[in-house]
């Protein structure tokens, strides 16, 4: 029939336009032969054959063009997808963008034309992998879902094909704003595709695929969740013998094998293989996706062989993954993928067997997967490590030095990384880390400088929700402390100084660059002043985003974030303004010491430092005599026995935990201080990391006759990190400024046992401060509630506070005060915005204390008031009792004015330090601790 077709054209004159169109329906007749069960590849070469010369007897610039241009274009684009000829692709793409000259904007197939190309060119992507071929897809998909507003037919194909290019390019870059407006995309596809739509299971699929990629980019549980029921949807419109059926099944396993990988439920595993064997038998030999549910049974069985141990599971997914591989040759897009999970199954089968040329192969495919992956590819640094774990492997065998310079020639790529750091990233940067400090490679400090900036660009986005914390955790671990260990050996200390502070409190660290001061900005200009106005707008906006329900907003959250990070890059650009919110050097962090030294005591895997910062001078080594561990078992006697305080006399075994902190840790910096002429009376700062921050170094000392204590040498206060310190000292209270004061108690809260002695106490707040201050307000019982004692605060800039101080370890965003209502929370106090505060004297129990598990987040009530901008605070490390508050009160505050009768917040610790003093022989010892100065 189709050589009947063919010789039909023959019988009518050239040169007539309606010999094009005969030939233009004849070609669409074979064409839909060809697409028919019985058509052969004969019939498409005659319907292209025929399209060509419907459009030989048409000019260039006929009006009647475009359609064969478009069906000719289809024809190639479907050859190639039959034979993988490039050139047919190329000429299809050329064809679409003639036809697109043909057709003007208000043309009705205009919107159509623009899919057509957009489709051509993310198919040329995966084939060449040139950046800009995807970079126009997109553009021409957005061109034309503009052409479709709400109700056109076109419109859930339009968003179907952008979701599809973000994706893809997500999947190349990894910038999260892709994926998250792929999915927004597929969303909006599947309300336009209601159940019975014919397209619905093409919707159901797409987005679920865009859920499980952003579970693994961010990993939100309820993405993935959300994943596997979109894909039981899908499925259930797939009975046996569907032709999308194996595609259904297939999609379903892979998001039950990343929930498994999640939360180790092994029915999620098993339940995915025999899902991938269904979809395997579905998939013969000659089937176009039969590589992939080869790869992904691999997968999944090698899960299974870490879960179980059976050997024969690895052994299978070695088989399947060889089987993938072939049908895989040069050129195919996972070629990459398949030789790399290879490699990972022969590398794991030589840790079982240790049949080395298991290893030696395994390098050897790690190496050519690298070779065909794109340096822009967002797995390069998972290919990278991979390989170089399998070095690491070989290396100790056969001790050949050349594995081992190219396991860090490999790692020394991740410094020149071009897209935005993932967790993977982060964590291959920690492993480079690690490796460098445990061989002295010199790479080692480079390697912490990478981790670090990784580190900050995965924090740029912040939740106070546990999983986000749980996840910051993990990311952040020892990183700073190992740096600053490893900056020390290396003699480089002021460089230790800049990656502690970079590592350590990064909640608090981005959340103050949200307040930034911007007046140096403001006055630089129109530019600058424009700029300055967009970064408020954007940082208010992102700081009330600061709750547990943002990770039902994330999309719109990473939104802000990245117009937030244009207008950095912006500022960066202008003259003094390159370095804006960039960790900060240290002769920025050397501000710190200008009224008195500055003592970081650092404890990592490594060593144990102090390293003592001063005005006009690098920084002083002091080495400590302990390790990581002996101050770990030393931190968990001391909470351990901090959980008794009150309930019994523990003087005893206090002093023996003060004494050990004094000869370890605190002698030695004080005998340096004493070499440095830093003269007894004077005060000091303690920047304690780690599981230092838990301990009472302030307390130190050897508890002998005729032996001074610390506390008798130096008046010590505390600062979670060095930036917030310089940035206390930076805001300089007005002398003639009037001082308000608020006095806020709650002895009856919604929760916990009554404090009796909350009312004397505010009673002698006010006795010893209504003389001095230009207002004094008292607020207690009922007045005294959440929203009371915030707006409070938005009128004065000193606060008096007793109350019920509750730490939340699990939630540490929760730890609250208690007032009449209800609990006064940290995620409370990190969204208000209080002017020019001054002093905060928080006579609540556990006010210092934060997370035991991530010491170095400083996440904890004193902290919390510290960084929303009070530059003086008091606050205790355990529990308080109550009527020693009182006197520890009526006692500070009259020490606290100065000689002009007015309050000055900077009096606080010497203050504080008087009180305790005269307090001394009234009070037990661990009452005599109990309150920290932090801040001026």
């Amino acid at each position: 029939m189709a050589n009947n077709y063919r010789v039909a054209p023959q019988s009518c004159p050239p040169c007539d336009y309606s010999y094009s169109t005969s030939l233009y329906y004849l070609a669409t007749i074979l064409y839909c032969i060809f697409d028919q069960p019985q058509g052969v590849p004969s019939d498409l070469d005659g319907a292209i054959a025929l399209y060509r010369a419907a459009l030989d007897f048409l000019p260039p610039g006929h009006s009647h063009r475009f359609t064969p241009l478009i069906f000719l274009a289809i024809g190639l684009t479907r050859r190639f997808e039959e034979r993988s000829d490039p050139s047919d692709l190329d000429e299809a793409i050329e064809l679409h963008r003639t036809a697109l000259l043909l057709c003007p904007p208000d043309h009705p197939d205009q919107s159509t034309s623009l899919n057509n190309i957009a489709n051509s060119l993310r198919d040329r992507f995966r084939q060449h992998g040139v950046p800009s071929d995807l970079d126009e897809a997109i553009e021409f998909s957005r061109e034309a879902l503009l052409l479709c507003p709400p109700k056109h037919p076109d419109r859930p194909m339009s968003l179907n094909n952008l979701a599809l290019s973000l994706r893809e390019r997500f999947q190349q870059r990894g910038v999260s704003s892709d994926l998250d407006e792929a999915i927004e995309s597929d969303r909006a596809a599947l309300h336009l595709r209601p159940p019975g739509h014919p397209d619905r299971f093409d919707s159901l699929t797409n987005l679920a695929l865009n859920l499980v990629d952003r579970f693994q980019q961010w990993g939100i549980l309820s993405d993935l969740d959300e994943a596997i029921e979109l894909n039981r949807t899908g499925l259930s419109l797939c009975p046996p013998g569907h032709p999308d059926r194996s595609m259904s099944l297939h999609n379903l396993a892979l998001s039950l094998g990343s929930r498994f990988k999640q939360r180790g439920i092994p029915s999620d595993l098993d339940e995915a293989i025999e899902l991938y064997l269904d979809a395997l038998l579905l998939r013969p030999h000659g089937h176009s996706q039969r590589s992939s549910s080869l790869h992904n049974l691999a997968l999944s069985l090698r899960d299974r062989f870490e879960q179980r141990g059976i050997p024969s599971d690895l052994d299978r997914a070695i088989g399947l993954n060889r089987a993938a591989l072939h049908l895989r040759p040069h050129g195919h897009s996972d070629r990459p993928m398949s030789l790399n999970s290879l490699a990972i199954d022969l590398k794991e089968r030589f840790r079982q067997r240790g049949i080395m040329s298991d290893l030696d192969e395994a390098i050897e495919l790690h190496r050519a997967a690298l070779e065909f992956l794109p340096l822009y590819h967002s797995n390069r640094s998972m290919f990278l490590n991979n390989l170089a774990l399998s070095l690491v492997y070989r290396f100790p065998q056969q001790n050949v030095q050349p594995d081992l310079d190219e396991v860090f020639s490999l790692y020394l790529q991740l410094s020149h990384l071009s897209h935005a750091a993932s967790r993977t990233d982060l964590s291959i940067a920690k492993l480079w880390a690690a490796f460098a400090d445990i061989l002295n490679h010199d790479s080692a400090l480079l390697a912490y400088k990478t981790a670090l900036k990784f580190l900050d660009q995965r924090v740029a986005l912040l939740s106070s929700s546990s999983h986000h914390f749980d996840v910051i955790r993990e990311a952040v671990s020892s990183l700073a402390t190992d740096a600053f260990s490893c900056s020390v050996r290396h003699d480089a200390l002021t460089t230790a100084v800049e990656l502690v502070e970079q590592g350590r409190a990064v909640f608090w660290t981005q959340l103050a660059r949200f307040r930034t001061p911007l007046d140096e900005l403001s006055v630089s200009g129109d530019t600058g002043t424009t700029l300055a106005e967009e970064f408020k707008r954007l940082s208010f906006r992102l700081r009330n985003t600061f709750d547990r329900s943002t990770e039902d907003k994330s999309p719109q959250i990473r939104q802000l974030a990245m117009q937030w990070d244009d207008v950095i890059s912006r500022i960066r650009i202008l003259p003094d303004f390159s370095r804006f919110l960039l960790p900060p050097l240290f002769s920025d962090l050397q501000k710190v010491a200008e009224e008195g030294p500055v003592i970081i005591v650092n404890a990592s895997q490594y060593s144990c430092d102090a390293l003592i910062i001063l005005s006009g001078q690098g920084p002083v080594h002091v080495p400590l005599d302990t390790a990581q561990v002996k101050v770990s078992e030393l931190s968990s006697e001391f909470q351990s026995l901090a959980g008794q305080f009150g309930s019994s006399d523990h003087e005893h075994k206090l002093v023996g935990i003060l004494r050990k902190l004094w000869n370890d840790i605190v002698d030695p910096v004080v005998e340096a201080l004493r070499e440095l002429n830093v003269r007894p009376g004077s005060r000091i700062w303690w920047c304690p990391t780690a599981e230092f921050t838990l301990l009472p170094l302030h307390a130190a000392g050897p508890y002998e006759k005729h032996k001074d204590n610390l506390s008798h040498i130096y008046i010590s206060s505390y600062t979670p990190t060095l930036t917030t310190l310089v940035r206390a000292r930076q805001r300089v209270s007005r002398d003639a400024s009037p001082q308000h004061f608020v006095a806020i108690g709650q002895g009856n809260p919604d929760r916990g046992r009554e404090l009796k002695c909350v009312t004397p106490e505010l009673a002698v707040v006010a006795q010893r401060l209504q003389p001095v201050v230009s207002s004094f307000t008292s607020l207690e019982d009922s007045d005294a509630t959440v929203r009371g004692a915030l707006d409070a605060l938005n009128h004065n800039q000193w606060l008096h506070l007793a109350c019920h101080g509750v730490p939340n370890r699990t939630q540490p965003f929760e730890s609250s005060f208690a007032m009449r209502d209800g609990p006064l929370m940290i995620k409370d106090i990190i969204r208000s915005d209080w002017q020019n505060s001054e002093f905060a004297f928080l006579s609540a129990c556990h006010t210092t204390v934060g997370d035991e598990n991530s010491p170095d987040e400083s996440i904890h009530l004193a902290a919390a008031m510290q960084f929303s901008g009070f530059r003086s605070v008091i606050g205790s490390m355990w529990s308080v009792d109550d009527d020693v508050a009182r006197q520890v009160v009526s006692a500070f505050y009259g020490h606290l004015v100065d000689s002009s009768g007015r309050l000055d917040c900077t009096r606080a610790a010497v203050a504080l330090h008087k009180a305790m003093k005269s307090l001394r022989k009234k009070i037990p010892l661990e009452q005599q601790i109990v309150f920290v100065h932090i801040g001026v």
